[in-house]
């Protein structure tokens, strides 16, 4: 893959990086710090990409790896994570009932719920990305939508 490739399929993937790296750290800056240091790492191991057609996939593998590593930082930083839950509390208040239910899922159903409904990642896609089965992937959005429909209770409106 060209430079100019890898500019195109970057801007072509930037909400997707960004709604991705949201929904595992739940804070806007780390994300940012997250978008930006998997798409440095990206164009350094460019060359490691055996095939031009799984470049989101694998640039989200990275993505994943990158807002791992910068929650275990977090985590060994107790006053800092205190102060964060304060600024997720705040920043909560402003997003829609549904995107507060998705921030209550585990971290695995958050992800898969983000790469397929946001992202249009196939579950395929998605199994690769996760380093995880089709079945597994299946499980995490089935119980996602449930635990979800538990959070949020029926709200379609029945009119006669």
């Amino acid at each position: 893959m060209k430079k100019e490739e890898f500019i195109e399929e970057v801007r072509a993937s930037e909400e997707m990086l960004y709604h991705t790296a949201l929904s595992v750290l739940r804070n806007e800056a780390d994300t940012a710090d997250a978008v930006q240091e998997a798409l440095l790492k990206a164009y350094e191991n460019l060359p490691s990409l055996r095939e031009d057609r799984y470049f989101r996939s694998w640039l989200v593998r990275i993505l994943l790896n990158e807002c791992y590593r910068i929650q275990r930082h977090q985590k060994k930083i107790v006053a800092y994570e205190e102060y964060m839950d304060q600024e997720e509390a705040e920043q909560a208040a402003s997003y829609s009932e549904l995107y507060q239910a998705i921030l209550l899922l585990s971290r695995e159903q958050r992800v898969a719920v983000t790469l397929f409904y946001i992202d249009g990642f196939s579950i395929e896609e998605i199994s690769r990305i996760m380093g995880t089965g089709k079945s597994t992937v299946k499980t995490r959005l089935y119980r996602a939508r449930a635990r979800l429909r538990e959070l949020l209770g029926d709200k379609e409106e029945v009119t006669c």
